[in-house]
């Protein structure tokens, strides 16, 4: 048989911040870079013949089929003449002058076996005892794994946004086989199958180039020992490895399937959920026998534990959806529960919403309602709602006793329990002439304390059964919530404002030769302050100093974080020569920051201006934040690339600066994703393009502020005018013709 051992996944035990399951993720990505491949070849005489080479330079251009010696290298490798290696081989033999490059990119092989690779190599001349050159060596390390690994790494991230921003499954287990494929040195053929909720079976996933006949063959197989590389790895929970399916007995039922897909070996990985059940597989097909390297497993786990991250999203999301169904079956009770909730949360008042309480449940759930709450250590009858006003008068005019056991709801405050009966509640009471037969008191709770009391009062002979105590329970519950969010919120929103007050500039600074504006919108209802900030302010020579940027998440800790930036760039740039270094200073307050402090990354544009006889002079530094625009005189919008990685995250963000001079009529934007990922109803994003677009319909008469309102009116356009969910900040700099000298 031709099976390789069987590969245990790693183990990943719990520990301080899942040390362990990141050092097992760590190990697989260093696999992925592999180990660099040096390679040696003498050529001699002008045309290069291969006199002698490694056995890695005869593996990297071809293996065996090339393995020869004493022939030109062009002759062997006639890929090569197209593309100007043989030439630069001839200019070193004419010139005796060393050749070195870098992370080159050579195609190798010809036809349908010709391969991408990358080298780092120097070609030297061969001198004789008389300093004539005689020939040419060529020194190399392959790159080309690396290269690879770096490219699937920044598509394995691209892969976790689109599950982080719940992409459909489908789309991200079919990009995820696409990526893989495409990106893969060698051909390989990506499956993806899902387990049924009884892992008892396979179904289809994503396997965008299997051919439909196996995809649709295969797709309900059973898992069980011998069912397929898949079917047993998903039995065994261990990764299962067939390097030649033509005689393994794993796959005596399906060799005739996998002849006519034309594959030869499969090595297939469980997905696995976080409490080890199945979720599916993860198999890389093969067209010829083939064994994994140590990369290629590693690549397998990670793109399985990919595919689980994945998976499980689309569980839980499928779960609520399931929810959702099911409470749909319900229907008289929905529409009752969403009507009480809408009329509750109609205004964020706390008494208006107790007492809409007791009016929702007449006549829907009893006759007669009240609500009691305890106010000053006494109780106090906030709300009743009857048929008419005389049962409501007669109802109003009863107080529970709050300190007595021979009162329901004096009982479900102390307990915090519901208590339901038919028959006349105990204690005095309008009973007899309200005609009362029965009574349900449910708890209105705050954190686990009743601070108030629902009774439902029966007037005939139907009882309150489980339907209503459920309905009215539920309805108490959310009122009570209700209630505490009106209480909050007011404060909440006083303190959030006043915060996010705090960290934007009340009025923007007049700047010489310089016509500035901003806007920022907050995502939601303002009740947490936002991500994004910006700042302007003058530095020493009649420079200014402009950043704006985005900080992980919302809410205080974001303030922290808002602050941090803006302090500390305001507090150094007067003391640092460049942007570069301010941005480095900023970098390292974050770095620096306390571990029970926000610890989320920061995107920042930062650059100082000077204004000058012609216009502005401008540098800026970019840390992974959106390309800022530069807007021309005539009207077309260009980006400006400055490198950079985000802040907050390595001690090193290799900053890039980026100068440019602004004439008159020019315009430097800066702007957040939240502009550029606005989604309309159809989820498609608002996108870079219609931004330029919307930049150069802007009126040059209108100036800065006519650039910002322009970006605000079509942004708001192309949602629809719908919330927002996240912030957007614009801020806009135009170069102005200054003031005539006197």
């Amino acid at each position: 048989m031709s099976r390789l051992p069987e590969q245990s996944p790693p183990a990943r035990t719990a520990g301080a911040g899942g040390r362990a399951e990141d050092g097992a993720v760590e190990g697989d990505l260093r696999a992925l870079f592999g180990r660099s491949m040096a390679v040696f070849a003498s050529l001699a005489g002008p045309a290069h013949l291969v006199e002698t080479a490694n056995a890695a330079f005869f593996t990297a251009i071809g293996g065996p089929a090339r393995t020869r010696t004493g022939v030109p290298l062009g002759e062997l490798m006639p890929e090569l003449l197209d593309q100007g290696i043989i030439a630069l081989l001839d200019e070193v033999y004419r010139t005796g002058k060393i050749y070195r490059a870098w992370d080159a990119r050579i195609m190798l092989g010809e036809g349908e076996q010709m391969r991408e690779s990358f080298f780092d190599f120097t070609y030297e001349p061969r001198l004789d005892d008389g300093g004539t050159v005689t020939g040419v060596r060529v020194i190399g390390v392959e790159t080309t794994q690396v290269k690879h690994a770096q490219r699937l790494t920044a598509e394995h991230r691209a892969l976790l946004e689109q599950i982080a921003r719940q992409a459909p499954l489908t789309d991200v287990l079919d990009g995820m086989a696409r990526v893989i494929e495409d990106l893969s040195p060698e051909e390989v053929l990506v499956s993806v199958l899902l387990a049924d909720a009884d892992g008892r079976h396979l179904r289809h996933g994503a396997a965008p180039s299997l051919p439909d006949f196996y995809n649709r063959a295969i797709d309900g197989i059973a898992t069980g020992e011998g069912v397929g590389s898949c079917g047993t790895a998903a039995h065994r929970r261990r990764p299962v490895i067939v390097t030649d399916i033509s005689v393994d007995s794993f796959w005596d039922d399906f060799r005739d399937l996998a002849e006519r897909a034309g594959v030869a070996a499969c090595w297939s990985t469980p997905i696995l959920a976080r409490d080890g059940s199945l979720l599916g597989t993860f198999a890389m097909y093969h067209r010829t026998p083939r064994a994994p390297q140590e990369s290629d497993l590693a690549l397998a786990r990670v793109f399985a534990g990919t595919a689980a991250l994945a998976i499980e999203r689309h569980q839980t999301e499928q779960a609520r959806r399931d929810t959702e169904a099911q409470t749909k079956a319900v229907r008289g009770d929905l529409a009752f529960l969403l009507h009480a909730s809408t009329v509750l949360g109609a205004d964020l008042d706390a008494t208006q919403t107790l007492k809409r309480l007791a009016d929702t449940c007449v006549p829907a759930l009893a006759p007669l309602c009240a609500v009691d709450v305890v106010e000053a250590g006494r109780l106090r009858r906030l709300a009743t709602a009857a048929p008419t006003p005389r049962q409501r008068d007669l109802l109003a005019s009863h107080i529970p006793v709050h300190d007595t056991a021979d009162d329901a709801v004096a009982r479900v405050l102390s307990t915090g329990t519901s208590e339901v009966a038919q028959r006349v509640p105990t204690g005095p009471g309008p009973w007899q002439d309200l005609g009362v037969t029965g009574y349900l008191c449910v708890p209105l709770t705050d954190r686990g304390r009743a601070f108030g009391v629902l009774t439902l009062l029966s007037t005939g002979e139907r009882p309150f059964d489980g339907r209503t105590v459920a309905l009215a329970e539920e309805l108490a519950r959310r009122a009570a919530l209700a209630s505490r969010n009106a209480r909050q919120y007011a404060h909440r929103v006083t303190l959030a404002r006043d915060l996010q007050a705090g960290l934007l500039l009340p009025d923007l600074p007049e700047v010489p030769g310089t016509d500035v504006a901003a806007s920022y919108h907050p995502a939601g209802e303002g009740l947490d302050i936002g991500g994004d900030f910006y700042d302007l302010f003058p530095l020493e020579d009649g420079r200014w100093a402009f950043l704006l940027g985005d900080v992980c998440g919302r809410g205080a800790l974001a303030a922290t974080t808002t602050a941090l930036v803006r302090h500390t760039a305001r507090a150094v740039a007067p003391l640092l020569p460049t942007p570069r270094d301010v941005v480095q200073a900023v970098n390292r307050a974050l770095l620096n920051r306390p571990h029970r402090h926000d610890t989320g990354f920061v995107t920042l544009v930062y650059g100082q201006l000077t204004p000058t006889p012609t216009g502005l002079d401008v540098e800026l530094v970019r840390a992974g934040h959106t390309l800022p625009l530069h807007l021309e005189a005539d009207r077309t919008a260009h980006p400006l690339d400055a490198p950079g990685l985000l802040l907050g995250v390595t001690p090193d963000p290799h900053l890039t600066p980026c100068r440019l001079h602004l004439d008159p009529g020019e315009t430097l934007v800066l702007y957040t994703d939240g502009i550029t990922e606005a989604r309309d109803q159809d989820t498609e994003q608002f996108g870079e393009e219609r931004l330029a677009t919307t930049l150069a319909a802007a009126d040059p008469a209108d100036g800065a502020q006519g650039v910002v309102d322009g970006v605000a009116r079509a942004v708001h356009a192309f949602t629809g005018g719908q919330e927002v969910d996240d912030d957007q900040a614009v801020l806009v700099l135009t170069a102005v013709e200054p003031p005539p000298t006197p």
